[in-house]
């Protein structure tokens, strides 16, 4: 009887497990099938591989280690201050995070090149073409990720250990020694993991800021658009799958360190110190205006006649892009972006729920293995693998293959978030579902869909915003008919059409911002919600 009210839920089980096979292992499978002997000779014999995979690494660490550093001391700053407002900091450092990588490199182009505003304004010219550039763009690009993991850590620290510290007569910056940096171990490993990955394995920035320095990501992709070298571009896929492999598999070590700390028996208690603030608010006002430099010069540039020749208001870039098109490409990146966040909602929510509220077994294991993979695959990595996997399918060419690639992408994280939402319910409710008759379908619809509603809508929210930003997993894989907004921009940055490539970032900003926005209202009206769900028991009892 309970194998047949659960045959439903097996069935959609194994499914599952299958198109995660076929959409993330498969792929991968056939870029190392690709690849032979001679390919390998031929790259790493090449007098460019060298120089190129030093760029790509002195760049990534001189980034990562900036973007740590500024991320956690942004953290720390806003967790040991008094300040108002922090939730509003929050959302504003993550800003960067709602446009693609790209666009960051080309806001510093508009800024700070040859004939940039900043350049022809104060006629100071920082050489951005090159290492300055590429850093430059990769830590406005990466920081955000690492703030916010930072940030959510300094939430879970308990403060009876500081006052024992105090107590003993420890300095503040011994217990920062002492006491901080070590706690915050595990998420400073994960942190710089991730920031890597990311540095490495972009080529958005550098391929707008990078000049004569050509970074391997830059290189696979010139390979593989511009020379159809998928050989080449394969063996560099590999060289970029390898250390983030290393990364993710680090990651999955370091999840064990300090796992215990996480009991707060007394939340931190901040001093008053009306300096101590002053100077927070002065700090975060300055960085702040250094990251907002590139939005505002997306505004100004959208809407000038021709920079630098004609600043005059003018709406000749907005008229003279939808003349061309552009609301083709902005229905585009809205359907893949909308189908990319429902479809992938429900998968990763549905793996989430098998492999957190089922006992540990061979397929549950595998099912959790490949619901993580995506963490190691670079977006250009993957999107290499489904050209050489599904190039002489019919889906290949379609709206439906950049939905499935962007799904496979973005799997873990959302993935993640749910899978710890559901982790967090009673552990016996399936054995009281099973005494009850209740099947596994019911029990999901019934209790933890509507326990989880605030999680699902925040993975709705990454799906969403990341569809909408993404050039690396996506670029080999369009055509003129499913090109998305994000992918614009190189092709106008080709034609030299900069105030047509500041506009298409703006709309992408806006549109990401407003979803922000419809997101952070329904999880204000679920929390409230619930907040009357359980506010109801109370108003019975005292009635």
């Amino acid at each position: 009887m309970k194998i047949n009210k659960n045959k439903s839920y097996f069935g959609l089980k194994y499914l599952l497990l299958a198109y995660l096979l076929v959409s993330i292992v498969l792929p991968v499978a056939f870029l190392f099938a690709r690849i032979n002997g001679e390919n390998i000779n031929d790259v790493f014999s090449s007098a460019q591989f060298l120089p190129m995979l030093k760029n790509s690494v002195i760049t990534t660490l001189i980034a990562t280690a900036i973007s740590i550093s500024l991320s956690f001391a942004l953290a720390w700053l806003l967790n040991r201050s008094n300040i108002k407002f922090k939730s509003l900091f929050v959302v504003l450092f993550t800003l960067p995070m709602l446009i693609p990588s790209i666009s960051h490199g080309m806001g510093l182009v508009f800024l700070f090149g040859d004939n940039g505003i900043v350049t022809n304004t104060f006629g100071i010219n920082i050489g951005l073409y090159g290492y300055t550039g590429i850093v430059m763009g990769s830590v406005l690009y990466s920081f955000p990720v690492s703030f916010l993991m930072f940030n959510d850590s300094f939430q879970y620290e308990d403060f009876t250990i500081y006052e024992a510290a105090s107590v003993l007569g420890m300095s503040k910056f011994r217990q920062f020694l002492s006491i901080t940096l070590p706690s915050m171990r595990r998420t400073i490993v994960s942190a710089i993991l991730a920031v890597f990955t990311m540095v490495f394995t972009d080529y958005g920035v550098s391929l707008m800021t990078g000049g004569t320095d050509v970074t391997l990501p830059v290189y696979m992709y010139n390979e593989v658009i511009g020379g159809m070298n998928f050989s080449g571009g394969a063996v560099i896929g590999v060289v970029l799958l390898l250390p983030a492999m290393v990364a993710f598999i680090m990651d999955l070590k370091n999840s064990g360190i300090n796992a215990s700390g996480s009991t707060v028996t007394k939340k931190f208690l901040i001093e008053k110190n009306v300096k101590r603030d002053v100077a927070v608010y002065i700090i975060f006002a300055i960085v702040l205006f250094l990251l907002c430099l590139p939005v505002f010069a997306f505004a100004l540039l959208s809407f000038v006649k021709q920079y630098p020749v004609d600043m005059s208001l003018s709406f000749d870039t907005v008229k003279k892009l939808f003349a061309s098109g552009l609301g083709q490409y902005f229905i585009n990146s809205l359907a893949i972006a909308l189908l990319t966040s429902l479809v992938g909602t429900c998968l990763s929510y549905f793996s989430a729920y098998i492999t957190a509220r089922s006992k540990k077994s061979l397929p549950n294991g595998v099912l959790h293995f490949i619901s993580m993979l995506s963490l190691a695959v670079p977006g250009i990595v993957l999107g290499l693998s489904f050209v050489l996997t599904f190039k002489s399918m019919p889906l290949y060419g379609t709206i439906f293959i950049l939905v499935i690639v962007n799904i496979a992408h973005f799997f873990s994280s959302p993935y993640l978030l749910a899978y710890n939402s559901l982790s967090k319910f009673n552990p016996n409710l399936e054995d009281v579902a099973d005494t009850l008759g209740i099947s596994r379908m019911k029990l999901l619809f019934s209790v933890y869909i509507p326990g989880t509603r605030a999680t699902i809508v925040e993975m709705y929210s990454y799906f969403f915003v990341n569809a909408m930003i993404t050039i690396s997993a996506v670029s080999f894989l369009i055509n003129f008919r499913t090109t998305p907004l994000s992918l614009l921009i190189p092709e106008l940055e080709s034609q030299s059409f900069i105030e047509g490539t500041a506009l298409v970032s703006l709309m992408i900003l806006v549109i990401n911002i407003l979803e922000k926005i419809i997101a952070f209202a329904v999880k204000k009206k679920v929390a409230k919600e619930e907040a009357q769900i359980f506010a109801a028991p109370l108003e019975v009892e005292e009635n």
